[in-house]
């Protein structure tokens, strides 16, 4: 870990705990900041706030009284606070500073760092990178939006480790000086715009990831997604584009059957395991960025001949009775479903609901077309079911949950045929999280097996 003063005797701000908050207290702590830790929840239900309170922190739980700004040089937020806070939107007001818990990992690390982000596809790819780089010897560690705190893995890091980071736009929101070696921009769709208000406020977030690179460092952008390449022109990094439907000879292209990474035939498409012509752009990409970071083309090869997907990313889960299982509960947008849909030239028995954000599904409509039957569950059962209709679909059901769809759509299957979940959705109207629905989906298909 660097050695840094930036926040020496300053008096900082943590805003929200969880994983992020929890760790960026410690770390102000250890760099001699006066820290104090703000979160609603309650005191007496707070076993974080406790932990740091006995650690000789100051801690105020429960609301988030404005005298708390005062004095205050800077702020570090929880992601998912959104700027609309009534404390956040004073803070803007006198001008404090206001990061997230990733630019606090980038001012310490001794490590460079491979920030990936995107509207989709980013766990899928950060993972991919992690292994490639691993396969080949060069001391890889993972982090951000997956797996560990960015901070706490920028603690242990050395000069001899690369950092794979995932990043969302609410943390790159967050971000002043942070600078990754290699940024990856998968793509750009509508998301989140109940956080960022607008499209535009969304795509700047994102763009965040190119804002400090310099010449020396390289930015892998999609080349078939419009959006990306025009908030590329403002990076001043080197560009390396990569394309599933065109030949770009200076990044990674798809040519005769084969992958090419600057003009290097690396492998058969063929031989690549996991499905879906998404995941062949998030390989594309991760293939990329290893091989600028100094990847072996052997070691692209080993694994991509043996990954099978990330949990809950159209996860093969079990075969029951030649019919086969995927869990894709992180689609919580029509994109991914969209994606995840396409994947697949067998029949497919499509489970979607959860969350309503107010949007309709309509975007859904053409790419159901190998979909049989839909199950549908959740806040947003009515709308899907409206769009299954006019999509054709004869078999339409509702259901509780998704434990109680996984037996219905086995009886509704026949043999070869494919039983997704792909919700479309946010989890939060009967989940705490995307991973609980989709451990329930796991648990209910072992269940019939």
């Amino acid at each position: 870990m660097k050695t840094i003063t930036d926040y020496k005797e300053k008096n900082v701000l943590v805003l929200g705990l969880a994983k992020s908050g929890m760790a960026a207290a410690k770390l102000l702590n250890i760099l001699g900041a006066n820290v104090t830790v703000n979160d609603q929840k309650p005191f007496e239900e707070n076993e974080a706030a406790q932990k740091l309170q006995e650690a000789g922190l100051k801690v105020v739980c429960g609301d988030h009284p404005l005298e708390l700004l005062d004095g205050v040089e800077v702020i570090v937020k929880n992601p998912g606070i959104p700027y609309s806070n009534p404390l956040l939107a004073e803070a803007l007001k006198r001008n404090i500073s206001i990061i997230t818990e990733v630019e606090l990992s980038y001012q310490i690390s001794e490590a460079p760092l491979i920030g990936i982000t995107g509207s989709n596809g980013k766990t899928t790819t950060t993972t991919v990178i992690h292994k490639i780089l691993e396969e080949s010897n060069k001391k890889p560690l993972i982090a951000g939006n997956i797996g560990t705190v960015a901070s706490e893995v920028a603690e242990l890091a050395t000069s001899e480790n690369v950092i794979v980071m995932e990043l969302s736009s609410f943390q790159l929101m967050g971000t002043k000086t942070f600078k990754p070696v290699i940024s990856v921009f998968l793509n750009l769709f509508d998301a989140h715009l109940d956080y960022h208000g607008t499209r535009e406020e969304y795509a700047h977030a994102k763009a965040n990831i190119f804002a400090n690179q310099t010449s020396s460092d390289y930015a892998v952008v999609n080349a078939d997604d419009e959006t990306v390449m025009s908030l590329a022109k403002s990076a001043r990094a080197t560009v390396v584009p990569f394309s599933t439907s065109k030949v770009v000879e200076s990044g990674a292209y798809i040519k005769d059957g084969s992958m090419f990474f600057q003009q290097e035939e690396i492998m058969p498409v063929r031989e690549i395991v996991l499905p879906g012509k998404h995941n062949l752009e998030n390989i594309l990409a991760a293939v990329a960025a290893a091989k600028l970071h100094g990847a072996s083309t052997e070691a692209v090869k080993k694994v991509l001949t043996t990954f099978t997907g990330v949990k809950h990313r159209v996860q093969y889960v079990a075969t029951v009775q030649d019919r086969k299982f995927y869990n894709d509960s992180k689609a919580t947008n029509i994109l991914a479903t969209k994606a995840a849909v396409t994947a697949f030239e067998q029949p497919v028995i499509l489970l979607a609901g959860g969350l309503d954000r107010g949007n309709e599904f309509d975007e859904l409509k053409p790419y159901l077309k190998n979909v049989k039957a839909i199950l549908t569950f959740g806040q947003t059962a009515e709308k899907i079911e409206r769009v299954a209709k006019e999509a054709g679909i004869q078999t339409i059901k509702r259901v509780d949950n998704v434990e109680k769809a996984v037996p219905e759509a086995y009886q509704l299957s026949d043999a070869g045929d494919v039983i997704l979940l792909s919700p479309a959705c946010a989890s939060w109207d009967q989940f705490k999280t995307f991973e609980e629905r989709g451990d329930m989906f796991i648990d209910s298909v072992h269940r019939l097996k």
